[in-house]
């Protein structure tokens, strides 16, 4: 396995801790979003803005740019944060997250948010929308890639399946999938609401290439990259196994951090926490 050097690791690793607390303060302020899916894909999302992904913040709709997908669009906080972080529109927005007139919504919205590539929400549609990215880059001889942020218990979605049958027949290897693979969804355990287990074979079940990784770890998730960008003929799904509420002790793998803004207290606490 490829190993980062030390000064990029660092580099990846403060951004992935200020992108954290963009998050929790975004949240707080608001007083409403989802903390524990957006902490667990922390490390993907900078991994790929700000290791892999042609992208231009100073030109958004650039036509040979790689696109990202988040399809588990009540994950936005994590994407504006990033997409911030990069310099696509000002940090001070993030304090307006759900507010009247704001460009960030509670979903991605395309129309309103510089570097969002389509609005997602309803679960299970990114992978589609997606798909016909990845299609009309190759039917234009394009280079651009495509990846997509998927929640494990999206999964359950039956369109995701029919997306993924689609694109393995349509050969689609410029399409990369990340399975936010932290267990638990708002009504439980995904294993207990509707198990999609096991989901690394049932992806190779449609011919998919299947990359298993730690979702936390930098080296493992450039590594994976790598490899997907080298397969031939079929996408690549990538599971990466994480925590919910990942950085924040209090939130970790606890699911009533779904969908809940922290206090001023709490959010001074995590702050606390990350910082240290």
């Amino acid at each position: 396995m490829s190993k980062l050097a030390q000064e990029k690791l660092n580099f990846l690793t403060q951004k992935a801790r200020e992108i954290r607390k963009s998050i929790i303060m975004m949240l707080a302020e608001a007083g409403s979003g989802h903390p524990g899916g957006s902490l667990s894909a922390v490390e993907l999302l900078t991994a790929l803005y700000f290791y892999e992904m042609k992208i231009d913040p100073q030109n958004p709709r650039w036509e040979e740019r790689d696109r990202f997908v988040l399809s588990k669009g009540h994950g936005a906080p994590v994407l504006y944060a990033v997409l911030a972080e990069k310099g696509f529109f000002p940090k001070e927005e993030l304090m307006k997250l759900r507010k009247l007139g704001s460009i960030l919504q509670g979903h991605p919205d395309m129309k309103r948010t510089p570097g969002v590539e389509i609005s997602t929400g309803s679960l299970g549609q990114g992978l589609s929308a997606a798909n016909g990215m990845a299609a009309a880059g190759k039917l234009d001889k394009k280079g651009y890639r495509v990846f997509v942020l998927l929640g494990d218990g999206e999964l359950e979605e039956g369109q995701i399946w029919e997306a993924v049958m689609w694109a393995a027949h349509y050969k689609l290897d410029n399409l990369t999938v990340f399975v936010d693979y932290n267990g638990l969804q708002i009504d439980g355990p995904i294993n207990e609401v509707m198990s999609p287990e096991p989901i690394p074979d049932k992806f190779k079940a449609f011919n998919w290439n299947v990359i298993e990784i730690d979702g936390h770890n930098f080296n493992q998730i450039i590594d994976a990259i790598e490899k997907a960008k080298k397969e031939k003929g079929r996408p690549t799904a990538i599971v990466a196994k994480t925590i919910k509420g990942k950085g924040v002790s209090f939130m970790e793998n606890q699911v009533g951090w779904h969908g809940k803004a922290p206090t001023k207290e709490e959010m001074e606490r995590a702050i606390a926490e990350l910082e240290a």
